[in-house]
């Protein structure tokens, strides 16, 4: 997959995200009801993703006071994971399917074949990640990155520098798994193509006004 040099955060990494259903929202690209039909949050997605396409620009969304802890803690979490496994992480931009408007921004690829996954939550959330490993929810983020990266493997890292040195820093690895990347490839591709039927309907329909 092509990957896009730009830094994480800047104007050009939010813009060449436009439209584009990156790993960080596979969850909700993914999330289907028992019935087999749209959760709210897919359906949320959708309209979202249309609204870019239509406007150009990202969606605006609120960050709050542990988002903006999570974005201020990154660099500080790749440091001492770095400096604990002893190895160089290097960081990259944005990862783009060759054929579907779908991407993603992993934290840092490591030796060539592993690729990091940075979360710095609350107390409370890594200390569950602690006593439980690493949550089914964050799998459809770090398969869909393996799938777009090629990654091998990815560390999964929660970081809380509140608590004390020894429960700061937590680390899972996960290793690539194909069957999990193909459906997700599959659900993706499924996704997009839905985004694209509604994008063409909501043109259609107001070309006909």
């Amino acid at each position: 997959m092509p990957v896009l040099n730009l830094q994480q955060g800047s104007s050009e990494w939010l813009a060449a995200r436009v439209g584009v259903c990156t790993a960080s929202r596979f969850k909700d690209a993914l999330a289907l009801l028992k019935t087999g039909g749209s959760s709210s949050k897919r359906e949320d997605y959708k309209y979202e993703l249309v609204a870019e396409r239509l406007t150009g620009e990202a969606a605006n969304r609120f960050v709050t006071f542990d988002m903006q802890h999570g974005l201020d803690n990154e660099p500080a979490a790749r440091v001492e994971y770095a400096w604990s496994r002893q190895v160089e992480v290097i960081e990259v931009g944005f990862y783009r399917h060759d054929t579907l408007l779908a991407g993603a921004s992993p934290d840092g690829l490591v030796g060539g074949e592993g690729s990091i996954e940075i979360k710095c939550p609350t107390s409370r959330t890594h200390l569950e990640t602690l006593a439980n490993g690493v949550s089914r929810d964050h799998l459809p983020q770090i398969y869909g990155q393996q799938w777009l990266t090629g990654a091998q493997w990815t560390d999964f890292i929660s970081y809380d520098p509140r608590l004390p040195s020894a429960y700061r820093l937590y680390v899972e690895r996960v290793p690539r798994n194909e069957a999990e990347i193909q459906k997700i490839a599959a659900g993706v591709e499924a996704f997009l193509v839905e985004v694209d039927t509604l994008e063409r309907t909501i043109k259609e329909k107001m070309s006909n006004e």
